[in-house]
């Protein structure tokens, strides 16, 4: 099989809000009156961001959320995406179950494939996705103010707790397992409550490596620093229903795991009962943990009142 037909069977759809999609030098799309472009780009490598284990069809579903939580944080409407592949060889069966993933999410955002590239090589996943947003309503990581409240949105860690036990570090029983693996290849980007957190929330960023390292990109951007609660950040493991994670563990996966995809943001404290509404409203969970200060520092206190400095690293592919 060559590589148009390759394009032809397992990417091509007729267009339906693009002008040109697939099959020409260039797709073409139009921007809504009195939107504004909201683009990101993520490119996950094999043996870096996902084994060559995984399931070919949540690879699909992970390559775009990955994609689809950037808009999430910003406030944008998922409209488009760009995909580029490289693939040490065709696959039919690999393809097709990377598709319909693939596809599968992008159909239930209403986002639509519009173009990209194909190529032989190691197998490498690049996404250019493209949103809307209204004109000034895009939510950035520049506009936290002290005193606002810091949430976080569904669950963070479980992810991470799935990659230490492939990673030999961790014996999980089969359950919680199964549990975090499906946290860690197949994430829910939060896109309905990003939208909805326009006019809301200050400033947001998603969880993407790590919560200490994505609240700081919020807080270095802002000039600001944070208090975090150790009893809010110690429940937020999807997995701690089904057993007791070690508390050095949880720690470590929750405040410094990535992949989770989630959302941090702040807003003024005294729009607690919009914001819960918000994401009720959405059916997605939130954790209030924390409050942002002028002290330029992350600070950890436990149910006595006792602060120590948050130290674990978030996760940097180049440290």
């Amino acid at each position: 099989m060559g590589e148009f037909e390759l394009i032809e069977r397992f990417f091509k759809r007729p267009v339906r809000n693009a002008v040109i999609g697939v099959g020409d030098d260039c797709a073409i799309w139009t921007p809504q009156p009195g939107q504004q472009l909201a683009l990101s780009s993520d490119m996950l490598v094999e043996g870096r961001h996902f084994l060559s284990t995984v399931n070919p069809r949540h690879l699909g579903h992970k390559a775009l959320a990955v994609n689809l939580s950037d808009l999430a944080a910003c406030g944008a409407v998922p409209r488009a995406f760009l995909l580029s592949l490289s693939l040490p060889r065709v696959d039919e069966n690999w393809l097709s179950d990377f598709s319909q993933g693939l596809f599968e999410l992008a159909d239930a955002h209403d986002c639509e494939l519009i173009g990209g590239d194909t190529t032989q090589g190691p197998l490498n996943i690049s996404i250019t996705v493209m949103g809307e947003v209204p004109q000034g309503q895009a939510i950035l990581r520049s506009r936290a103010q002290v005193g606002d409240d810091i949430y976080v949105s569904g669950h963070l860690g479980d992810a991470r707790l799935a990659l230490e036990a492939f990673r030999g570090n961790l014996s999980l029983p089969q359950a919680v397992f199964d549990l975090a693996r499906s946290r860690l290849e197949r994430p829910t980007p939060r896109n309905v409550l990003g939208v909805s957190l326009r006019g809301l929330a200050h400033a947001m960023a998603d969880v993407s490596d790590g919560l200490l390292g994505d609240l700081g990109h919020i807080l270095k951007a802002s000039g600001t620093g944070a208090v975090l609660s150790l009893p809010s950040l110690s429940g937020l493991m999807m997995t701690n229903s089904l057993w007791t994670c070690p508390q050095e563990w949880l720690l470590r996966c929750v405040l410094s795991g990535g992949d989770d995809y989630e959302l941090v943001f702040t807003a003024p404290s005294a729009s607690r009962r919009q914001m819960e509404s918000a994401a009720s409203d959405c059916g997605t969970h939130m954790t209030h943990i924390g409050h942002i200060t002028a002290e330029p520092s992350v600070r950890l206190v436990d149910e006595s009142g006792a602060v120590q400095i948050a130290s674990f690293p978030s996760f940097d592919h180049f440290a």
